[in-house]
């Protein structure tokens, strides 16, 4: 079954133009989808209405086989992990407390949380860090504390908008190269938004080119160096063919 499905959906906000125009798409489980596109594309209302931050104006959006109309906001979100680009961590909390968040909103009890922020230190390489403060730790470390924050209670979604942006070009290829190692072991379904098309080709199963609000072309990520749409084609341009490199855990 499809994690995550767009259905003919429409959004804009009240007075404004249309930032997403008939948007369909779907996202198979255990995949990872890159939407790629300009600025203002719509890539980033995409991922707004996967965990109904927004609703659409028409057509539907399904998560889990439900339309998040139906989907309660508080566990829909809980059910999906969140990845943004300035990480958001909370700078009063440890690093272990960050992680913990959300299995505590869920009343875990505590032992669980423990193995769980234990569990997850180890798999993003920083089992020695959970009593540390955000500020002590390096942007690409902090990145790390985000994704195992967004994974805390294994959710079956992943949503990831301009992860490794901010990064340098050194620690953003190591966090690529992370990515692939944790996705190899955990299979989540991932929508990950990206203005950069070799990131895109690095991390991606399959890629999804926006433009204005549009899905101009879906495809495997090989095969977009094929693409016909000029659109597509000026972007594939601005890439450098990199090495796939996934490693294996």
């Amino acid at each position: 079954m499809d994690q995550v499905e767009f259905r003919d959906v429409s959004f804009a906000h009240p007075g404004r133009g249309r930032l997403l125009d008939t948007f369909t798409l779907s996202v198979g489980a255990g995949e990872v989808l890159a939407l790629v596109g300009a600025s203002g594309a719509g890539k980033t209302t995409a991922l707004k209405l996967v965990n109904r931050m927004l609703l659409p104006n028409a057509g539907e959006v399904r998560v889990q086989g439900r339309s998040t109309r139906e989907w309660d906001p508080i566990r829909l979100r809980r059910s999906v992990g969140y990845v943004i680009q300035d990480v958001g961590l909370f700078p009063h909390l440890t690093i272990a407390d960050n992680i913990a968040v959300v299995p505590r909103l869920e009343r875990w009890p505590v032992d669980r949380v423990s193995a769980r922020v234990n569990e997850l230190l180890q798999l993003i390489g920083l089992p020695s860090e959970a009593a540390r403060w955000p500020d002590e730790l390096s942007g690409g470390q902090r990145q790390r504390v985000g994704v195992a924050r967004a994974l805390a209670v294994d959710p079956p979604v992943l949503l990831m908008d301009e992860p490794f942006g901010a990064l340098d070009p050194v620690t953003r290829r190591q966090l690529q190269l992370e990515f692939r190692r944790i996705q190899d072991r955990l299979h989540k379904t991932v929508m990950l938004v990206t203005h950069d098309m070799t990131e895109a080709i690095a991390l991606a199963d399959r890629i999804g080119v926006m433009d204005d609000g549009r899905l101009i072309w879906s495809g495997r990520a090989d095969d977009i160096f094929s693409a016909d749409d000029p659109r597509v084609r000026q972007l594939v341009e601005a890439a450098s063919p990199p090495s796939r490199g996934r490693t294996h855990a």
